[in-house]
């Protein structure tokens, strides 16, 4: 409904809190949207939603500033006063709404570092964060059976039939680059041999480390890596769980890029914790590390801010992985990487907010099983799915 439409009157800018009493103000990280015949308020700060009548969208309209119930009561006097109030316990309970004798959720505070790339970028970011995975792989076969029966596979590569076409030489690859890169794969077996650490330290300085500093006088000095990044922001940050590693105890480590050190944040790395980090993947779970990146993402705001700059952070992420697979496979090792991830439990043992720092990636490595020279698949393996919660309806009698 357009202000013009809404049967209230456009309210001044949001006030200041007030000195006493309970009080009411919408979240400043709403968006609402058509679900089928639904309509989803969802605080994608929060990660909380429900649905509701479009009459909702007039009662956040009326908390664009702090207000109380009876405020709401005088507004509203063709609904009850019970009704009315418990929606106001509900839209508080799913964080649409703040109360002023309530503290802000940390997540909402934070959320300020993202105000130049709000509300998309914040929008598609949080709400694809901690998705649900079916682990069953039973129920995963029957689903795919039953898109096949229902969808249609897309096209492999797309064509332009009938149009010229001009046949080119096929690529010769000569040299060991070449070599490396027609050999890349994705590996989920590996041997029971540990990683060595002089292999370890090549893939992080390699991939993560800082090669050159640049001076930019008044701008500051800016990091050149091996990877490309928007005005060499370099963003991706990386955290390593070694679990089997020559000379490095099992743990949780951060990755000092500028420095080519390892700082221990968590002692104790098992294969049930690459398992649960990636989200049941089980042939993942006897790789000898795993190598967590998160993304910074005030480095790239600052510099670019604007909504788009956050596909930036995306790419750069992927930039980043691909070179870390690369040259674990120079190395003679077996690399993986994989976005099925349980975000918040690893932002929880990393220690970051999940807001200013949030994990993007992962990439891991083993060391290959002897003989063999092709990544095989496991006995038994189905890629995790993602189901949709259901949500808790919000009506007004």
């Amino acid at each position: 409904m357009s202000a013009k439409q809404s049967p209230l009157k456009r309210r001044p800018p949001p006030g200041l809190m007030p000195k006493s009493g309970v009080s009411y103000r919408r979240s400043r990280h709403l968006v609402s949207y058509w679900v089928g015949e639904d309509l989803v308020f969802r605080n994608y700060a929060t990660g909380a939603d429900v649905t509701a009548t479009p009459l909702a969208s007039e009662l956040l309209h009326f908390f664009d500033r702090w207000r109380s119930a009876n405020d709401l009561f005088s507004e509203m006097r063709q609904f009850s006063r019970p009704s009315l109030r418990q929606v106001l316990a509900t839209l508080v309970k799913h964080s649409l709404l703040e109360r002023s004798d309530r503290p802000q959720s940390p997540a909402e505070k934070a959320m300020k570092s993202w105000s130049s790339w709000n509300p998309e970028a914040g929008f598609l970011h949080f709400s694809t964060k901690d998705v649900a995975y079916e682990p069953d792989e039973a129920k995963v076969d029957r689903f795919l059976r039953w898109r096949l029966r229902t969808s249609p596979l897309p096209p492999r590569v797309k064509r332009y039939p009938g149009n010229f076409s001009l046949p080119l030489p096929e690529p010769v690859p000569n040299g060991e680059f070449f070599k490396v890169l027609l050999a890349r794969r994705t590996w989920r077996r590996f041997s029971k041999r540990v990683l060595e650490l002089p292999a370890l330290s090549a893939l992080l300085g390699l991939t993560f480390g800082v090669q050159q500093c640049l001076d930019l006088g008044k701008l500051g000095t800016v990091s050149l890596k091996t990877s490309p990044s928007g005005g060499a922001r370099h963003p991706i940050e990386a955290y390593v769980l070694a679990r089997r590693t020559e000379g490095i105890a099992p743990g949780l480590y951060h990755y000092q890029a500028d420095a080519h050190r390892l700082s221990l944040l968590k002692r104790g790395a098992t294969s049930r914790n690459i398992v649960r980090y990636l989200a049941g993947q089980t042939w993942f779970g006897h790789a000898s590390a795993l190598v967590l990146m998160t993304a910074a993402f005030a480095r790239t705001e600052w510099d670019y801010p604007y909504a788009r700059s956050y596909r930036a952070v995306l790419l750069e992420a992927g930039h980043v992985c691909q070179t870390f697979c690369l040259v674990a496979t120079a190395l003679g090792l077996a690399p993986f990487c994989t976005d099925a991830l349980a975000d918040s439990l690893i932002e929880r043992d990393l220690g970051i907010d999940g807001v200013t720092e949030s994990v993007l990636y992962a990439a891991g490595v083993g060391t290959r099983p002897p003989g063999v020279e092709w990544a095989p698949a496991p006995e038994s393996e189905v890629e995790p799915r993602r189901f949709s919660p259901r949500r808790e309806p919000v009506g007004i009698r």
